[in-house]
């Protein structure tokens, strides 16, 4: 097969990139990161008609906190979080429990979350956190501005809400509350492989009694997934081994949908959620000041 041939833009501004999205005649595709990009175009899967580099353009490498959300900029790398420091209290927490995860330092250099939720792969660390808090796409495209919720973004694997022309600018992540503990595991064959099974939670307990409950699966169906009859499982009763093994056992029967793989069954990756959502809680409810 001869070498793809494509044209290249480095936009200055976003209604520049928006100028160039607008060209829907063509497969025109954003270059960020480009860690998942680049490599399909490497192996010839994709053969976009033009590359809209949007590494120029200034403030998509904004991360702030505001009105009780933390906003990610489109161009904010993966290993700003490696630090627990870069957002405040849990959620800084939970994104560097997450980080450490993804690929390996290379591609953290270069990545950005905002670039994996545009991806939306099944098992992307930062979706399955995306799903458990809800967080807020937001867009700007043709018709102006928009946001669109982590529950109505994930339509399938590589599927978003993104309309023809749009362009992501951030996502707006919920500041966890003082007093939430946090957890996150994944699972995986080796340590170049993609996660079988992540879990991300949120946990806040009062006088040993879980108040509000959060979870987020990662590669655990055909999208990421927020585990809500785990979720509600868990909610009013008081925290302990056999309530966190529970909730794992309700999350994978329930909440789940896991496909099979050559090296793992659906019975086994049943079983492999419903083990991590157990320790993923128990990590979280470590950290959670009672």
């Amino acid at each position: 097969m001869k070498p793809a041939r494509f044209e290249y833009t480095a936009p200055r501004t976003v209604p520049e990139a928006l100028a160039a999205l607008a060209d829907t005649g063509r497969d025109v595709r954003v270059l960020a990161g480009g860690q998942s990009l680049l490599l399909e175009m490497r192996l010839q899967r994709l053969r976009p008609d033009l590359l809209v580099d949007i590494n120029r353009i200034a403030g998509l490498d904004r991360l702030g906190v505001d009105d009780g959300m933390v906003e990610v900029g489109a161009l904010v790398r993966h290993e700003v979080f490696d630090s627990p420091w870069a957002v405040p209290g849990p959620l800084g927490t939970l994104l560097s429990l997450a980080a450490p995860n993804i690929a390996h330092p290379p591609i953290r250099a270069l990545g950005t979350m905002v670039g994996s939720l545009a991806w939306a792969h099944p098992a992307s660390e930062w979706c399955a956190i995306a799903a458990a808090l809800d967080a807020v796409i937001r867009l700007r495209g043709p018709e102006g501005a928009r946001e669109v919720p982590a529950r109505d973004w994930f339509r399938g694997p590589f599927e978003t809400a993104r309309r023809p022309g749009e362009l992501l600018t951030s996502v707006r992540l919920p500041l966890l509350g003082e007093g939430t503990g946090v957890g996150f595991i994944e699972h995986r064959r080796t340590h170049f492989s993609f996660a079988q099974v992540g879990v991300a939670a949120a946990l806040t307990v009062r006088d040993g009694v879980v108040v509000e409950a959060r979870i987020g699966l990662a590669n655990c169906a055909d999208r990421p997934v927020r585990a809500r009859a785990a979720e509600q499982a868990l909610v009013g009763a008081e925290i302990g081994s056999t309530l966190f093994a529970r909730a794992g056992r309700v999350a994978a029967d329930q909440d789940a949908a896991p496909l099979a793989e050559p090296y793992a069954d659906v019975e086994y990756r049943r079983h492999a959620i419903a083990v991590l959502v157990g320790r993923t809680l128990r990590q979280a409810a470590e950290g959670a000041r009672q």
